[in-house]
């Protein structure tokens, strides 16, 4: 208590548990900001905020203010029947060409166990904001627009004049609420209108209590219906409530039922909630008991009290809970081993380019510009802004109780977006995934196992009628509604019944990292073992007496079959015999855990282990792709789906299978950078598993160009001006992986091991630290490192006792963790301070 008041004290950050002590940690890195000189042109110019519900993007105008809001449930459609009677006799059909070696008239036939397409997300509508005419003629030089990723906040100041405007934005978690504050520095300078638009089908109106209620819906189906049909069911009904507050002395005027006018106010507050008739993916809109109406005015009623800096204080507490649990440092080497002072030439020219930058008020050159010149300058401190931008992104599109991250994350501006920004299963959902442990933001997996649960309870009904198998199945792409059939089209994406088993290796890394054995026990077995069973009524005993799965496709890729046709359908492609034996690897693991080691179950897959075909090696050294080494009309392809085994995998190793890396080794020198943005970094992570930290680096520096979004066709992977990765158009996955594979490059571990700097870029991050990312086993891990060289690093166990070996550079040591007690070691592995926690 200070004066008889209480004073808020915040818990020191996880980060900041641990601190070096032969280091000194002068923080050289540059504010974790996304900064622009300009408001928005283009979408991916927009500033994204998210609640992991609710995401807006701020586009930044001057005198009109865009905010282009999304929330996560709102899709076309309704529930759906993900099965196909018809699917066995077709099954049945493609499997005897197969058999037979007619791969091309196999690939054409599987067409028939195809389905319909997967549902589309849509957006919710738009905030918009006029002001009065002589913010047009605003003080050059006077804009600035950023994103503060320690605060999740998103900031605009201009001057008109002499007063100084500056707007605030952020997505409170707390309370489930978009807060925008609208300031001047001149005491009733503040006039605007404002109004809350959308693209879907709604009515907006403003009410006597200074809100604006905007009431839609989303189509029924995903193709909108012909006037006059009267076959379009009802979809999700959805509503948005606008809630505006102004200083004493401010003025609101109601204008015709559509708009709120403020003027001469000091500032105002706007608050938007809203809220669906959605009620889960297995309950009809029309049967949905929920009232987003009242929902929206009750979730409104619950925060009116609040005020400003309560909710800032709150949404503050709960994000930094989340965000400051892991800090990176890089920088450069210090010494220069150049003797005749190009180095200092190089310096002097670099600052003279900068000085060309185009620049926001304080000075700061923007991130584009940033992006733009990583390819001469190679700025370390970009590169932690990237990453801690992935976990930013993470933090605002996934939360306990949301729907998953889809192909954009929230974000979306479109009623028909790439891809229907559908979930897709063969990378784009797991890489979104992938940070989750590692960087420290286990909470924000939730949604992925939530939404597993109800892939299952589908899968089941679509491996029974459509297989005649036990267990569940899901296949290449799903939605809201879990669908788990086939994909709409050709075999050689659609045809990919390997979904599920990827996703539910998620679940036993969740463990490894966490080891929550109710979690184990509770949510990951039960799943694991439908789709387990299905696994093993999947495989069929093949010639010479191996298990084999067919039809198989390996994802998006085609081959040459021997008889020179064009063909995507044979058996056993690599990646599916990587992910079953991952599968079966993992609950052979998980059986152990819980003393079920015994179950019918596991003898059959331990039975079935020894019969999965091995990983083979082509004639021309690289990893083979499918069973039969095919010629590939496509060395390029960007999927490095038959690299699944090493990552994210671990059936393939550097210490155990060495002659398996050297052909991964090979089949990615093959395969070329080129690639979409989440290529590019899953090729990042399966360099830094091989330990080659010049490859990862490459791929790191390959991703960080710019794109432009008015020629966006001519780029392959990049960034946008917003830090958005590209395919292009933007798909947000690899944002996820560039944070993963960053992560992976410092430390890598198994249950019983932990390397330290595995794939460290020795010069170009030759001084750096790191704290607070997870290893498996449930340790937390802290590294600092100078020129090139490790320095110290800190070890601490909240879970449970264990012992680790710990691998730097050849040098092994074990070391015991005992929960609770935090272990400092020296470059020499030898711990030389310990203390409680």
């Amino acid at each position: 208590m200070e004066d008889g008041e209480w004073v808020l004290v915040r818990k020191p950050a996880e980060k900041d548990f641990w601190n070096p002590t032969s280091m000194d940690l002068a923080d050289t890195s540059k504010p974790l900001k996304v900064t622009f000189s300009g408001p928005a042109k283009h979408w991916t110019d927009a500033i994204p905020i998210g609640n992991g519900r609710l995401g807006a993007m701020v586009w930044g105008g001057i005198a009109s203010e865009t905010l282009q809001l999304n929330e996560d449930t709102l899709w076309t459609g309704v529930p759906g029947d993900y099965t196909n009677p018809e699917a066995p006799a077709a099954l049945a059909e493609v499997r005897k060409l197969v058999d037979n070696g007619d791969y091309a008239e196999a690939t054409k036939a599987a067409v028939k166990l195809s389905d319909h397409p997967s549902d589309v997300y849509q957006l919710l509508g738009d905030i918009k904001l006029e002001f009065d005419e002589s913010h047009v003629k605003y003080t050059e030089g006077t804009y600035s627009r950023e994103l503060d990723l320690e605060t999740a906040t998103a900031r605009l100041k201009y001057s008109v004049g002499d007063v100084e405007f500056t707007r605030e934005h952020f997505a409170s978690n707390p309370g489930q609420v978009i807060v925008t504050k609208i300031s001047a520095s001149k005491p009733g300078s503040l006039s605007f209108t404002v109004s809350l638009d959308s693209k879907l089908h709604h009515h907006s109106q403003a009410n006597g209590q200074n809100q604006i209620v905007l009431q839609g819906s989303c189509p029924g189906k995903r193709i909108q219906p012909k006037v006059g049909l009267n076959e379009n069911p009802k979809g999700i009904q959805f509503t948005a409530v606008l809630d505006l507050q102004v200083s004493q002395g401010g003025v609101i005027h109601n204008i015709d039922d559509k708009k709120l006018k403020v003027e001469g106010s000091d500032w105002a507050v706007l608050l938007l909630v809203a809220s669906s008739s959605f009620d889960g993916p297995f309950t009809m809109p029309s049967d949905s008991k929920k009232d987003p109406t009242s929902e929206s005015l009750n979730a409104l009623k619950s925060i009116k009290t609040l005020s400003y800096s309560d909710l800032y204080a709150h949404h503050l507490d709960d994000y930094q809970n989340l965000f400051h649990r892991v800090s990176l440092q890089l920088s450069k080497s210090s010494k220069s081993n150049l003797g005749d002072g190009s180095l200092e030439m190089k310096e002097v020219k670099s600052s003279a380019k900068k000085s060309h930058f185009s620049k926001s008020n304080d000075g700061a050159v923007s991130t584009a510009e940033r992006v733009k010149s990583f390819q001469t300058d190679e700025d370390p401190s970009f590169v932690e802004l990237l990453f801690q931008y992935g976990r930013y992104l993470l933090i605002s599109s996934s939360r306990p109780g949301t729907q998953v991250s889809n192909l954009q994350g929230i974000w979306n501006k479109d009623i028909e977006p790439a891809w229907d920004c559908a979930p897709h299963l063969n990378i784009n959902l797991q890489m979104n995934y992938w940070p989750s442990l590692p960087c420290n933001l286990k909470e924000c997996q939730e949604p992925l196992f939530d939404f597993i649960s109800s892939l299952a309870i589908n899968g089941s009904k679509t491996a029974k009628v459509n297989y005649e198998t036990s267990g569940w199945v899901a296949h290449q792409v799903t939605d809201i509604w879990a669908k788990t059939s086939p994909d709409r089209g050709e075999a050689v994406w659609a045809l990919w019944p390997m979904g599920g088993a990827w996703l539910c290796t998620h679940l036993w890394e969740h463990f490894t990292y966490t080891m929550d054995k109710d979690f184990l026990k509770n949510k990951a077995y039960p799943l694991l073992e439908g789709c387990t069973s299905f696994l093993l009524d999947w495989l069929i005993e093949g010639p010479g007496g191996y298990l084999e799965t067919n039809p198989s496709t390996s994802p998006e890729h085609m081959f040459v079959a021997p008889d020179d046709k064009p063909a995507s359908v044979s058996y056993s492609s690599t990646m599916d015999i990587a992910i079953i034996r991952e599968v079966f690897s993992e609950i052979v693991s998980a059986a152990e855990v819980l003393g079920r080691k015994d179950d019918a179950l596991i003898g059959k897959v331990c039975e079935a282990q020894s019969k999965l075909p091995p990983t083979k090696i082509a004639r021309d050294g690289s990893i083979m792709e499918w069973a039969v080494d095919f010629q590939d009309p496509e060395v390029h392809h960007r999927h490095v789906s038959h690299l699944f085994g090493l990552f994210p995998g671990h059936t393939i190793t550097v210490e155990k299978t060495p002659d398996l890396c050297k052909a991964v080794d090979f089949t990615l020198f093959k395969r070329g950078e080129e690639g979409p943005g989440w290529s590019t970094t899953w090729k990042t992570a399966l360099w830094a598993r091989l330990h080659n930290s010049e490859h990862a680096y490459r791929m790191v520096k390959h991703l960080i160009s710019l794109v432009d979004p008015t020629h966006e066709a001519d780029f392959e992977g990049g960034l946008y001006s917003n830090l958005f990765t590209a395919h292009p158009p933007f798909q947000i996955d690899a944002n996820f992986g560039f944070s993963a594979a960053v992560a992976e490059m410092l430390v890598q571990s198994t249950m019983k091991d932990l390397y330290l700097l595995p794939a460290l870029p020795r010069e170009k991050w030759a001084n750096g630290c790191v704290k607070g990312l997870k290893a498996r086993g449930g340790v937390t891990v802290n590294i600092c490192w100078q020129e090139g060289d490790l320095e110290e690093f800190g070890l601490w166990s909240m879970e449970e006792n264990s012992v680790k070996r710990l691998h730097y550079r050849g040098t092994t040591i074990t070391a015991k963790i005992s929960t609770g007690k935090v272990y400092t070691f020296n470059r020499q592995l030898k711990c030389v301070k310990t203390y409680s926690l």
